[in-house]
């Protein structure tokens, strides 16, 4: 079969909330990316057919943020895009949608992306404080304009709904995502202890592979007209330690909780996109690609215990590619938690788990810590919902490269309680 190929890809730094990328949306994000990857490629413009960008929150002015960074990129206006969605995979939800599109013939060349401000989630009024701004809007009088005008309460006012906060909770079951790394943690006899070590080790790997992560980055130009460039992740602390994690206290369950600021992901900011064709096609432009998309998998789950759904989609995956957890050779599971990712390992190699939910017989197989997130993950590097799974797959490739390997796998767990995993291979 003629193969998905991942030409190549580039993703901005990630930066963490309200800092150097403040100012941009996440189209501006998107269009960054999208043009140094062109560039970078000398890819002729005029044959891609689509664009396909993930976003969790759109700005209300790009609605469908994929067609402003088109045509931002000066792709033709004639070409296509769309905005894909699925919470923390909508990163993955862009390659495996594109790669649909060219199996089944509706594109041959897709540019694959994510990205995230989310520093520009805006803040919203409750609805009655709405509902009083309209009838202020259509009042017709003076009286009936001061009658509206003294019904709103500077309380209110002063008080809005923080629109990030109300993404982050879960509307069906009702609680925060933190909430479900605490049940999970729970679930699973997750130490704070552990929490932190991981945290600590994200951090360590991530600033061991700093060099090495600016090989997948374009430097962003910002400020001071734009005498100012971005060419690094900045939540990475590179001096950080267990003494310092330890001190930081439950910011969930403040009462009995062990998940902290410290052992979670970083709130941030950033973009991603790789550029996807048949493996025939690229060849015949001269490319040799970074990897290609083996098998991929989505499967559902508890949204209260959300962060197990890599322990779900991971033997989907591995059962479409035709291969076990032994054969994988570098994962990318994406640190939303400490807790969740413990807790994912944890799950795929108890035979009881992959029983009771799973409907298998024995246990899916060990995850080696010693491949896992080699450059640090999300807890270090930063979450820009978005993209980020974009980004997983951009990063492992190019660590495969580095070290010859040809198979990887990467996962995440999914708001909403869902799982994604991707099968990645290379010659």
């Amino acid at each position: 079969m003629d193969r998905i190929a991942i030409v190549d890809g580039v993703r901005t730094p990630f930066v963490k909330v309200y800092t150097d990328f403040n100012d941009l949306e996440a189209y501006d994000l998107g269009r960054i990316v999208a043009i140094e990857l062109i560039q970078k490629t000398e890819f002729d413009k005029n044959l891609i057919d689509e664009v396909i960008f993930g976003c969790v929150a759109n700005s209300s002015d790009a609605a469908n943020m994929a067609r402003v960074v088109l045509l931002l990129a000066g792709i033709p206006e004639r070409k296509r895009a769309m905005t894909v969605s699925r919470n923390c995979a909508s990163g993955i939800e862009s390659v495996t949608s594109g790669a649909e599109k060219i199996m089944t013939g509706a594109a041959q060349v897709v540019l694959a992306g994510g990205a995230e401000s989310m520093s520009n989630i805006p803040l919203y009024y409750q609805k009655h404080v709405q509902n009083i701004f309209v009838a202020l809007g259509r009042s017709k009088t003076l009286w009936t304009r001061l009658s509206q005008f003294f019904r709103l309460n500077p309380r209110l006012l002063l008080s809005p709904r923080v629109g990030l906060e109300l993404g982050l909770t879960d509307p069906v079951c009702g609680v925060n995502m933190g909430i479900t790394a605490e049940n999970i943690a729970k679930d699973f006899g997750i130490s704070r202890k552990e929490q932190d070590a991981f945290s600590l080790m994200s951090h360590q790997r991530a600033a061991a592979g700093l060099e090495r992560l600016k090989e997948e980055m374009v430097p962003v130009y910002v400020k001071d007209e734009y005498n100012t460039v971005i060419d690094r992740d900045n939540g990475v602390r590179e001096n950080q330690t267990m003494d310092a994690l330890a001190k930081l206290r439950p910011y969930f369950d403040r009462k009995s909780g062990s998940v902290t600021a410290g052992n979670s992901s970083q709130i941030t900011d950033g973009a991603s996109v790789i550029l996807m064709m048949k493996e025939k096609q690229a060849k015949s432009l001269g490319y040799t690609p970074l990897g290609y998309l083996r098998a991929y998998a989505y499967e559902g789950l508890d949204p209260s215990r959300m962060g197990l759904g890599p322990a779900y989609a991971i033997p989907t995956a591995l059962d479409k590619a035709g291969c076990s957890l032994k054969d994988i050779q570098l994962i990318e599971i994406n640190e939303a938690f400490a807790a969740q990712v413990i807790a994912c390992v944890r799950a795929l190699e108890s035979k009881t788990f992959c029983s009771e939910k799973l409907g298998r017989r024995e246990a899916v197989g060990e995850i080696n810590r010693e491949i896992l997130n080699v450059n640090g993950g999300s807890i270090a590097l930063g979450h820009p919902v978005g993209s980020t799974g974009n980004r997983l797959i951009l990063t492992l490739l190019k660590e495969m490269k580095r070290r010859g390997l040809g198979l990887g796998m990467v996962s995440l767990c999914v708001g909403g309680g869902q799982g994604a995993a991707v099968i990645l291979e290379r010659e």
